[in-house]
């Protein structure tokens, strides 16, 4: 009694051991994994079309076990080209793996094919015998593509029919990531999407953050003193441009426009300045006597 639970603890430990196995082979058996259980949503969605009749016509039975037999004697029977004569070990064992990924593509598209016959023709004939009888012979051909010694060993001696060693061993034992054809995808697409809004969310609460310091720091922008009638009267002396921008900084404008303004103003005082001191100014040239 205390063994059981251990034993069957060990059977689910392997078998998840060798469904994420990070190798060449691991890939192509979690690729089959995957399509393993893909015809129970078929099943369920085309029970609900027809309502749970089992009841179809004969031709539609024939026609989808048909199909089933042909895929079935086909996954037997092809098997992956032989290698040409002459390779490298580096290049046999990146075709041989080449080819046995094609090969096992090949076994599943080929068990996949009369689930989608099978109910096809259940949908026509309005009950689930066809699908079921479809259903029975692309499992068996599912299972027959999983990356197996026997299947691994036949597809083997097939490329070497001609010759030249196979380095199928070796290149299925190569490390890869641990992938599932369609979820892996659309986790990437899904993450890559996520990263991409929060970048754009920062990125418009940055510009945001610089616009509101930007404004805030022209508005809180200091002030100049004040002009009283007693600073006023000390400073009468002084030019034109300093009153008008004293003025202006007692009228509260902000400091850009007061600098503008003051080397605006002050640049017209100096000019003013300047025409005066050459019109004003009286010459100490004593002029020439007349000529007799």
């Amino acid at each position: 009694m205390v063994e059981r639970p251990t034993t069957r603890f060990r059977l689910i430990e392997a078998a998840t051991e060798a469904a994420l196995q990070p190798t060449q082979e691991g890939e192509l058996r979690r690729r089959v994994l995957f399509w393993v259980p893909a015809p129970v949503p078929v099943l369920a969605l085309v029970a609900l079309a027809v309502g749970g009749d089992l009841s179809a016509p004969g031709w539609t039975i024939l026609l989808a076990t048909s199909m089933g037999v042909g895929t079935l004697l086909l996954a037997l029977v092809v098997q992956p080209t032989p290698l040409p004569e002459g390779l490298s070990p580096q290049v046999s064992a990146r075709r041989s793996l080449h080819r046995f990924r094609q090969f096992t593509n090949l076994r599943i598209c080929l068990a996949l094919v009369p689930v989608a016959l099978g109910a096809t023709a259940s949908l026509v004939g309005g009950g689930l015998y066809p699908l079921l009888a479809a259903l029975a012979l692309s499992w068996p051909q599912l299972l027959m593509a999983m990356p197996t010694f026997f299947t691994i060993t036949r597809a083997r001696r097939a490329m070497e029919a001609w010759g030249t060693t196979a380095y199928l061993w070796h290149a299925l034992s190569r490390p890869a990531k641990v992938t599932w054809p369609v979820a892996t995808p659309l986790a990437v697409a899904w993450r890559r999407w996520r990263e991409e809004r929060d970048r754009a969310r920062s990125a418009a609460q940055e510009g945001e953050r610089r616009a509101d310091a930007s404004v805030s720091g022209t508005d809180a922008a200091p002030t100049g003193p004040e002009t009283t009638p007693e600073t006023a009267g000390d400073t009468g002396s002084d030019s034109g441009a300093g009153a008008v921008g004293r003025r202006i900084t007692v009228g509260g404008t902000r400091a850009t426009v007061h600098r503008a303004a003051r080397r605006v103003i002050e640049g017209g005082g100096a000019l003013r300045t300047v025409g005066r001191q050459r019109h004003g100014t009286r010459s100490t040239r004593r002029p020439s006597a007349p000529k007799h």
